[in-house]
């Protein structure tokens, strides 16, 4: 009872502030795409054999590359539902362009950095080969919107250090073609592999300012269209960084109810409260997600879709958008079958009865909802 009262107060505290509408507008944000994560099965078996701690991790037990039937399972899931304007859900996909390239790293001696686009990746996976065409479908029917995540899921400085040690367990996961051994096996308070643009030396923001800059032109060329949002690896960014997106195209900020900041040196990490539809002086539009389905990250007998809902309900009576988390690992079976059908399952319920409850609800893209936003305060 205490929780669900929390809870209750914490979603009013999140959607009390900020830009309103009379419309009933949801959008999906979904983070990680392009991410290899777990390479296969048999990685998985091997790596938990070892007694690293990949099974206590839902990223490191579940996520990979979506393969041809995560994505066909999906956009099944998302072509089978309509709003009142015959729109489709579309999945806002947060991709980051690039992973490790292992072998050119290994010939190197560990001492210099190189990566390859995901879509070499893809390639080699046996359940693949039509991942990135089918991409191209979803962008097509307007249920798949890439957006940019970032140039890798990696803190590149951070993990290359990592990798002098050659008995340290980012070595041994590295031979797998892993570069995180999953949460697990990091220690709490440490700055976060995954977290690309994290630090403890703020000199080092020219570093990701060229980062940000090499994966945005590479997102240009891959999609043929500039991203004009931008959510940071594990939420984890400077606010110097937003003129960087700002001069290559970004307009929105996606993001949770707080903005974290590099450690740089603190004992405690600080964040900064972010408001939706708030707008920055580089007149970027912070959207901020007031919703969560995320099964995959929840006990067995946790209400995703009862949660959600109540997030959606929570927004709508106070005139926000509805803006729903739910990361690539939700919907990947690539790894355990099981866990892309359970959840698939679950969200195509959630669509049926957000409809059922809210017929005139609007789906749009991230990019759609800061245009509509901008817009308002302008006009």
């Amino acid at each position: 009872m205490i929780g669900e009262i929390r809870s209750t107060l914490a979603r009013h505290a999140t959607n009390i502030r900020g830009w309103r509408t009379n419309r009933n507008i949801v959008v999906i944000e979904s983070d990680d795409w392009g991410s290899t994560c777990m390479p296969s099965t048999e990685t998985f078996r091997k790596l938990a054999g070892m007694g690293i701690g990949v099974d206590k991790c839902p990223y490191a037990t579940n996520d990979a590359l979506a393969s041809e039937q995560d994505l066909e399972d999906l956009f099944s899931v998302l072509t089978g539902v309509k709003d009142a304007n015959g729109a489709h859900p579309s999945i806002t996909a947060n991709t980051v362009m690039m992973n490790p390239d292992y072998t050119r790293i290994r010939n190197s001696g560990f001492r210099e950095y190189a990566g390859e686009p995901f879509t070499e990746a893809l390639k080699r996976y046996p359940e693949h080969a039509r991942s990135f065409t089918l991409w191209g479908q979803g962008i097509s029917q307007g249920i798949f919107y890439p957006q940019f995540h970032g140039r890798e899921h990696l803190n590149v400085r951070r993990w290359m250090k990592l990798l002098q040690n050659p008995d340290s367990v980012y070595r041994t996961v590295f031979e797998e073609k892993m570069f995180w051994p999953g949460s697990a096996e990091t220690k709490e308070g440490d700055l976060s592999i995954r977290a690309a643009f994290d630090t403890d030396d703020l000199s080092e923001l020219d570093h990701h300012r060229e980062i940000l800059r090499d994966g945005l032109r590479q997102f240009e060329k891959l999609f043929g269209y500039k991203s004009e949002s931008f959510i940071a690896p594990n939420f984890v960014c400077h606010p110097d960084l937003y003129e960087t997106l700002a001069e290559n195209g970004v307009k929105v900020i996606q993001g949770m109810k707080y903005q974290k900041l590099p450690v740089a040196g603190n004992n405690k990490r600080e964040m900064i409260r972010r408001i939706q539809g708030q707008m920055n002086e580089l007149s970027q539009i912070n959207l901020l997600r007031n919703c969560v389905f995320e099964p995959s990250q929840k006990p067995e007998n946790h209400d995703s879709v009862g949660e959600c809902l109540k997030g959606i309900e929570n927004a709508f009576f106070w005139k926000k958008p509805a803006v729903i988390t739910a990361h690539r690992l939700n919907f990947i079976g690539y790894i355990h079958p099981e866990n892309r059908e359970k959840n698939l399952a679950q969200f195509r319920e959630l669509l049926s009865q957000m409809l059922k409850r809210w017929p005139d609800i609007e789906f749009m893209t991230s990019v759609e909802l800061g245009n509509l936003i901008r817009s308002d305060n302008t006009g």
